[in-house]
Order: structure tokens, then sequence, then C-alpha cells
């Protein structure tokens, strides 16, 4: 594995894929840094719609793996490792990693964003024990029993309607008056017989010894507490962007993600965002797609031209 290239991708999703894909036909020795899991959170996603070409959707471990195959076939390399630290190295960047330092000419974050957790008692403790964030995964293990999630966004409606193929029931805990996310899963959520939707409800304690047992819940409208008993929670209230790392190196906005401009550099010069990590993303696939086609066009012009501000 070569120890200097022209741009190194932190991320192993579709915004840092495509990124690979683009540099690498554009001429550029591209490395990316897929963290332990390639694909990223995309790879727990059951079907991914509204991205183009798959009119009935994809889904996440079907996806990733092909774009992975066209960046490989178009002259990327891949390490499975995550980005460590970030430091400026006489023009280029010295790029930490667990398998050690890489030299880069510019670099690409495209390293997503994790679930938030609901953080009340219980979720830690039952982790794997019926406290799930992956309905892909786990919802066979819940045939015919009743199951809660908590969300009202995209990620929520999807999740329930995975569930609903396997739970007796599923009750969707939403903290709002209403569902935020897309018409489509709004219209079929709601027409879905299996799933009941519980507005201004917030889930305050996950109850169980050993395994899930039920939800102690409070209505935000009169503070009325009521207890649930269901056999398993999945909780899908937003996303952390995973720039932990890059915190003493770059501005970050409240939420964590890095500001970029619409060509997607940062304020580092040579170091571009893409996905879900920067302001302002829409947090959809086919726009993290795009973010990754427009860093390496940037990146690929830069070390051309030599400048990053101008045009």
């Amino acid at each position: 594995m070569a120890s200097e290239c022209d741009v190194v991708i932190a991320g192993g999703g579709i915004a840092g894929l495509t990124a690979a894909v683009t540099a690498a036909r554009l001429g550029r020795k591209a490395l990316v840094l897929t963290g332990d899991v390639p694909g990223g959170q995309l790879m727990s996603i059951d079907k991914i719609e509204g991205y183009p070409g798959f009119p009935e959707g994809v889904p996440g471990y079907d996806l990733c793996p092909m774009l992975q195959d066209h960046a490989a076939a178009a002259g990327a390399e891949f390490m499975m490792t995550g980005l460590e630290r970030l430091d400026a190295q006489e023009r280029q960047w010295r790029v930490t990693t667990g398998e050690g330092d890489i030299l880069a000419r510019t670099v690409i974050v495209a390293t997503g964003s994790s679930l938030k957790r609901l953080d009340v008692a219980g979720e830690q403790r039952l982790t794997g024990s019926g406290v799930s964030q992956c309905a892909s995964c786990d919802a066979p293990l819940f045939r015919d029993r009743v199951v809660a999630v908590v969300g009202g966004g995209d990620s929520a409606m999807q999740e329930a309607l995975t569930l609903a193929a396997f739970a007796s029931q599923v009750i969707i805990l939403h903290r709002g008056d209403a569902l935020t996310g897309q018409a489509c899963y709004r219209d079929r959520v709601s027409a879905h017989q299996k799933i009941d939707i519980r507005f201004n409800t917030a889930v305050t304690e996950i109850l169980g010894e050993s395994k899930v047992t039920g939800l102690r819940t409070r209505k935000s409208s009169e503070g009325a507490v009521v207890d649930l008993e269901v056999d398993a929670i999945f909780a899908y209230v937003g996303l952390e962007p995973n720039t932990a790392v890059l915190q003493d190196r770059l501005s970050l906005d409240r939420a964590g993600r890095i500001p970029t401009d619409g060509w997607m550099r940062s304020e580092l010069a040579g170091v571009c965002a893409a996905g879900t990590v920067r302001c302002q993303s829409p947090c959809r696939a086919v726009s993290a797609a795009g973010d990754g086609a427009s860093a390496a066009v940037t990146v690929d012009r830069y070390l051309t031209e030599g400048s990053w501000r101008e045009g």
C-alpha cells in the first residue's frame, strides 16, 4: 500500500466511495479509509429509496459493495482503518490512521454520522437484549412480538415498515405532533394496519432486567406517565456527525458538522468534506453521492491549479 497519494478519502460510505470513483477516473491516486465496516451506516439499511437507477429501492448492503467494486475498478485503493488525526506538513497532509501515517496532497472527509442514542435509564444495559438500532438485522428476532420505534423522521419510518413485516405490532413514539419525514413514508406508515403512531410522547426509561420488557413514557401535553409492554425498542432520533477527531483541527458548527462552500471546500486548503459530516447536508444517499463527486472534482482542480478559494 502506498504511503503517499494524491487524495485520502476518509470514509467508505456513498460519499466516500463516489469520491473515490471520481478521483480515480480523473487519474488521481486515491486511497479510501473504509473504517472497520466498509459501506458505513447504510450497510444496515434494508432499502434505500430515491436513489437514481433503482426505482424499487436498493439495499444498502448491495449498493455499497457495488460502489466499492466500481471504485476499485477505476483504480482506487482501500484500507480497513479510520482517520485518527490530521496534521499539515509542507503543503501536504499527514493522515494518521490505525495502520500508520499516510502523506496526502489532499483529503476528503466523508466519515458519515452515527445514530444518536436516547440516553435514558436501561438503554446501555439492555443494548443487544431488546435495544437495537438495526431493524434489518434484528427484526426476525421479534416475529409476532410488540416492538417500539422512537422518532418521526425518514429512518424511523423506514425501520418501522421493516419491523412491521415481522412484528405483531409496531408502536411509533414521537416527541412532536406530526411525522417529519418524506410524504411517501408518512402515507405508508399511516395506512399500515400493524403500525400505531403516538405523538407528543417521550421515552424516559427502558424497563427490564435481562431483556426489554417495556418502556416508561411521558406525554408532553399533560405530563402523564404511561408504561408500555414491548419486547424491543429501536431508536432513530437523529444523527451525530463523526467529526470528533477533527474538532481541534477544523471549525465545526454547533451540531459538530464541517462548514463548506458549494464546492465542498473547508477552511483548510486541500481538505473537503462530503456527505452528512458537512453543514447543511440534506442527509440523503443521493446527495451524499453528489457531494463526493463534487469534492473529488474540487481536489483535482486544486492539485492542477494550486488555488483553493478563487474561482
